[in-house]
């Protein structure tokens, strides 16, 4: 059991970096992106911004709840947790924004 338990501990602990990598990198892009558009004046910023940093933070969040599967204490367990509410927490007001902003949007492209 102890060479299952090593592996699938290497296996997750690879999975962690990479969505960890992913989702820096995706807000990164989102940024740099949100500058070259907030310079073009582009109206369409704010969301395509807020959509990026949701993507990216879906990837840390998957990251996290990945992280679970190897903790082994329960103060460890405390901070992932909480860690994963602070993390859900700002997925869901980035994605309040992206529905008001979309609201926003459709509403200034409607009027003539």
């Amino acid at each position: 059991m102890g060479v299952a338990d090593r592996f699938l501990s290497l296996i997750v602990e690879a999975a962690i970096l990479l969505f960890e990598y992913i989702g820096v990198g995706v807000i990164i892009f989102a940024g740099v992106l949100g500058i070259v558009n907030y310079v073009r004046r582009e109206p369409l910023t704010r969301l395509k911004l807020a959509k990026g940093m949701a993507m990216g933070l879906e990837f840390k969040l998957g990251s996290e709840i990945l992280r679970t599967v190897v903790v082994r204490e329960f103060s460890e367990i405390l901070i992932v947790g909480a860690i994963i509410l602070l993390r859900a927490a700002l997925t869901f007001l980035i994605h309040w924004e992206i529905k008001n902003e979309e609201a926003a949007t459709g509403e200034q492209l409607k009027e003539p």
